[in-house]
């Protein structure tokens, strides 16, 4: 009960104050304002980077245990990542549930920790665009091409992008 009771808190303070003093990177707010579980996220291609120019709309789904267990992320505009899987799930260290990582990549200050905002964990997204994690990736085709056709992933980088200027 008192999980629940935070987590009535402390969304609608984070919405808040996006609203009021809104991060360079990106945008966010909730879907439906019945719901505080589900927000709509629209991050903005980094500077200098592939993603560059592009305006990629994601999903967050945060549990009912939040702030306790890390909000889900999944990018609704297609985007090719080594760490963003086929279906757009995003799979960064601290949206991984919190303790020992059982395969051994991730420390467990890597994951998540209860003080991660929504503002934090966008800004890691950002990060991610511009510095891929080679280690464990999700979408292991697009690391592939990454790392041994990069004209070809620039090209498919630069198709999202376009499509990301029209949706």
């Amino acid at each position: 009960m008192i999980y629940i009771q935070k987590m009535m808190w402390l969304l609608p303070v984070f919405c808040s104050k996006l609203r009021r003093l809104p991060v360079e990177g990106f945008s966010a707010g909730l879907v439906n304002d019945d719901d505080i579980y589900k927000w709509e996220v629209l991050v903005i291609g980094p500077p200098d980077t592939l993603y560059e120019g592009g305006f990629f709309k994601a999903i967050l789904d945060f549990p009912k245990d939040y702030p306790q267990k890390p909000p889900k992320m999944k990018f609704v505009s297609e985007i090719w990542h080594p760490n963003i899987d086929k279906d757009g799930h995003v799979c960064i260290s601290i949206l991984h549930d919190p303790g020992d990582d059982k395969w051994g990549y991730e420390r467990p200050e890597e994951r998540w920790l209860p003080v991660h905002t929504v503002e934090t964990i966008l800004l890691s997204v950002i990060s991610m665009l511009a510095d891929p994690n080679f280690e464990s990736p999700a979408n292991v085709d697009a690391a592939k091409m990454q790392r041994e056709n990069y004209a070809e992933f620039k090209k498919r980088v630069a198709a999202c992008v376009r499509k990301s200027q029209e949706e």
